[in-house]
């Protein structure tokens, strides 16, 4: 069967309210008008521009096109990159496609300017046909548009959309309607347009459209550096970043992220267990990760999340291997039963000298336990983070970690988000 589903952008794909508030403040500015109030603001999103700003903003048709060039000026350079997609949809758009649905966008925003919101989020791989009015059309058709995106042919089709213009241009397009309650328009509003299925989450649109399908699976990443690295800076940047893009991020962390781990995590770094053995410490480090990836690592994959965690088993070979002297080979070795083949699809590596890293961690706080020790066994981890570097490059992203942390945090960012776009695929 032939099934096709058409979706609005603006508040059903993405959270594009940033983008288009700064520009209508930028218009109004421009113009000589006071900028609209909150509520003024929330009605630009849904309607045509032309449209909003003659009717929420008392302004003739030349002055509203004069506005429009104005707020598209600034859009197309700035105001579409401050957008974000809802957390949700990407795994929304993979189970779709992976069960063989059509895949269009009807929308009010402009065909050129949709698709380069599209593109940059990496979105585009997904949509067969994406439909807008061109730049000078002042009330586009939302029936036309709707069936301009739909294909030849199809046995279902559904209109997804979280405004009434979306519902009232899916039913005079003779299609099922479906009014998303995350988005910018009211359950009032939907139902009173008449939408056949009121969906107030993400997941519900998937439940109506893919009822019992399997969540595609999502992905395991870690970071790794000596201690004073920045990791933590880093990982909050990366996942802000991710999260912009519609990928839903769980944190986690190690020693720890599960119950038995976190206990686990209290004797290693302790400083009342000074005199811990080598082996005993590495095998507490595994133990503490079975149980994490058994508890946490596989359960989030498996939802379809991003799990980010600061540090997993290259840490246990950088320090145990290493730092302690055991060898990589054999700590490997301890933790190939804890991890069963569960490693990151991608390893951030803050690449620092030993010696400025451990004066930055020193700096902040009392050292633990293994900060304590010398700087030879400093200088021997950071050793054997690059022998696991060379011995797996495809899987680490290193990042010289000297630079200003915003810098840092676009370079990692835009290698980890090719991975995981390039795995969406």
């Amino acid at each position: 069967m032939r099934q096709a589903v058409i979706f609005d952008l603006d508040g059903t794909l993405t959270q594009s309210e940033e983008g288009i508030w700064n520009c209508v403040r930028h218009a109004a500015d421009r113009l000589g008008y006071p900028h609209p109030d909150g509520d003024t603001l929330r009605k630009f999103i849904g309607p045509p521009l032309m449209y909003s700003f003659m009717t929420y903003m008392s302004m003739d048709e030349d002055k509203a096109r004069e506005a429009v060039q104005i707020y598209r000026e600034r859009y197309t350079t700035v105001g579409l990159y401050e957008n974000r997609v809802f957390p949700g949809i990407r795994r929304l758009l993979r189970t779709l496609r992976r069960a063989g649905w059509y895949i269009g966008i009807a929308t009010g925003k402009p065909q050129e300017t949709s698709e380069q919101v599209i593109a940059h989020f990496g979105l585009d791989k997904f949509f067969d046909r994406i439909v807008g009015p061109d730049g000078g059309t002042a009330h586009p058709d939302k029936e036309q548009l709707i069936r301009k995106a739909l294909p030849e042919s199809y046995d279902e089709a559904w209109m997804v959309g979280d405004r009434r213009f979306d519902v009232e241009g899916g039913l005079a397009a003779g299609i099922h309607t479906m009014g998303v309650g995350y988005g910018y328009g009211s359950e009032e509003e939907l139902r009173g347009a008449g939408c056949e299925v009121y969906a107030p989450t993400v997941q519900a649109v998937i439940d109506t459209l893919c009822p019992g399908a399997k969540v595609p699976e999502g992905a395991f990443l870690s970071m790794e550096g000596l201690d004073g690295s920045g990791k933590t800076t880093q990982i909050a940047l990366l996942t802000s970043a991710l999260q912009r893009y519609g990928f839903e991020v769980q944190h986690s962390r190690e020693p720890g992220g599960c119950p038995v781990a976190e206990a686990i995590r209290g004797v290693l770094l302790s400083r009342d267990n000074v005199g811990m053995t080598d082996v005993a410490e590495a095998l507490l480090y595994a133990a503490s990760r079975a149980q994490h990836v058994h508890d946490v690592i596989r359960p989030a994959v498996a939802a379809g999340r991003v799990l980010l965690c600061d540090r997993f088993v290259d840490s246990s070979v950088a320090y145990q291997g290493g730092g302690r002297q055991l060898g990589v080979q054999k700590v490997l070795d301890i933790n190939a039963p804890a991890i069963e083949s569960c490693l990151p699809m991608a390893t951030v590596y803050l690449d620092i000298d030993h010696r400025e890293s451990l004066r930055r961690r020193c700096a902040a706080s009392e050292p633990d336990r293994m900060e304590m020790e010398a700087d030879s066994f400093h200088a021997r981890v950071e050793a054997a983070y690059k022998e696991l570097i060379a011995r797996d490059p495809a899987r680490f992203v290193v990042v010289d970690a000297t630079g200003s942390p915003e810098d840092i945090g676009r370079e990692i960012a835009g290698q980890v988000l090719a991975r995981l776009m390039e795995a969406e695929a």
